[in-house]
């Protein structure tokens, strides 16, 4: 069973940064996406960055642009989000995600969230 656990949440001040850290506890076949996703307070859970393993590409939403930077490990086992010029408005629970198919069966696997708070 693919457990998957975030580290590096805390409280923060405006314009101050943090780098969130994500980790599954086994290589995963077939992995195509990493992605960090957030739900601020009564909202729904958003997409924030993601990285497609086989292209190697990057993908933001647009308010984390410029501010906000995904990166993996070469064993494609961790994810990490390092956030810089954080605003009261990144405040929220930090999820991370890996999805792929090993042979014909689709994974999606999720951490437990970590909260991140700016104080302005």
């Amino acid at each position: 069973h693919v457990q998957v656990a975030e580290s590096g949440g805390g409280l923060v001040q405006a314009g101050g940064s943090l780098t969130l850290s994500c980790s599954a506890s086994q290589i995963l076949f077939g992995l195509n996406t990493m992605a960090w996703y957030r739900q601020p307070p009564g909202q729904q859970r958003q997409l924030v960055a993601s990285i497609n393993t086989r292209r190697g590409t990057t993908n933001y939403d647009g308010p984390v642009k410029g501010r906000f930077t995904i990166s993996r490990d070469s064993a494609k086992t961790a994810v990490y989000l390092r956030m810089n010029s954080l605003k009261s408005e990144d405040t929220a629970v930090y999820y991370c995600n890996f999805k792929g198919r090993e042979l014909t069966q689709p994974y999606d696997y999720w951490g437990q969230g970590t909260q991140v708070t700016v104080s302005s």
